[in-house]
């Protein structure tokens, strides 16, 4: 028997369907940036959460690259991960299934996205390779349930900052790159207050924290405004801080996210809505 019987059971179906989908070309035009609540390795065993991101996937042609801001790798100066093909993922978590330790997502090689990162950076600001840093799993938890098959290279940047400013910078130096075929995905948390939950928020049903409804339901109104000055004041603005994000790197790669959209301030679409162990799962992708 599968240890994992229900990534199992949703893989069966999402590789033939990946197979089938369309690659991005040049008529397609840009992609549009994505922030994904990535979740923990336990979202392998969550089958509609799964569906919802393999579903998301399959309405967009797929990329030719995927570039991906993850909360699990701050670090400045700016750097990206190994490009080589197969590089070893990163297992940056603890107190999970042994097997969760095991699995594998291998990509192809992403010198050439690479390449184009390092071209749209400043001069002053040069880009390093980590060259023995693989995909966190705020990168290869949710890319392995949207493209099954790792057909797709996939390039992490760190997290250089937490000033929305400087982020919304960053990803407007990153836009170009989804003329390209390239995704670009912020990858965090919309809520992440995981000292304060309690047994009942994550047992049988769960119950969601107040602190954690109150700031998904005050993001996703100024996201639907397009109000960027308002989700940059979140630490001292938002209702149920500071524990919905008692530390913020879940929250700020959202602001790569808008920063490479066309418009930063325009009104973005919510994909996935909902809470998984308390915390708001609220996707969205730029339009």
């Amino acid at each position: 028997m599968s240890e994992l019987p229900i990534l199992e059971q949703h893989l069966a179906a999402a590789v033939p369907a990946s197979r089938q989908q369309r690659a991005w070309t040049p008529e397609d035009g840009a992609l549009p940036s994505l922030y994904i609540s990535h979740g923990a390795p336990p979202l392998l065993e969550d089958g509609p959460w799964m569906r919802e991101l393999s579903d998301w996937a399959l309405e967009l042609p797929k990329p030719r690259a995927i570039l991906i801001v993850s909360a699990h790798w701050e670090s400045a100066p700016l750097a990206v991960s190994a490009t080589p093909a197969k590089t070893p993922l990163v297992y940056d978590f603890g107190g999970f299934k042994p097997v969760f330790y095991t699995l594998q997502y291998e990509t192809p090689d992403a010198l050439a996205l690479a390449q184009r990162v390092a071209a749209v950076m400043p001069d002053t600001e040069p880009l390093h390779e980590h060259r023995s840093r693989g995909l966190d799993h705020g990168a290869w938890v949710p890319l392995m349930v949207m493209y099954p098959l790792g057909d797709v290279p996939v390039l992490q940047l760190s997290l250089p900052t937490h000033d929305p400013d400087r982020l919304l910078e960053l990803g407007r130096r990153l836009r170009p790159l989804r003329q390209e075929g390239v995704l670009i995905i912020g990858s965090g948390f919309m809520t992440h207050g995981l000292p304060f939950l309690k047994r009942e928020h994550w047992s049988g049903g769960g119950t969601t924290p107040g602190w954690s409804s109150d700031f998904d339901a005050w993001a996703a109104d100024a996201l639907a405004k397009g109000d960027v000055d308002t989700l940059s004041r979140f630490a001292s603005q938002a209702p149920g801080m500071p524990f919905a994000h008692p530390t913020v790197e879940h929250y700020t790669p959202l602001f790569v996210t808008l920063g490479a959209a066309d418009r930063p301030d325009a009104p973005v679409k919510s994909v996935i809505e909902g809470y998984f162990m308390g915390l708001s799962k609220r996707s969205l992708q730029t339009v």
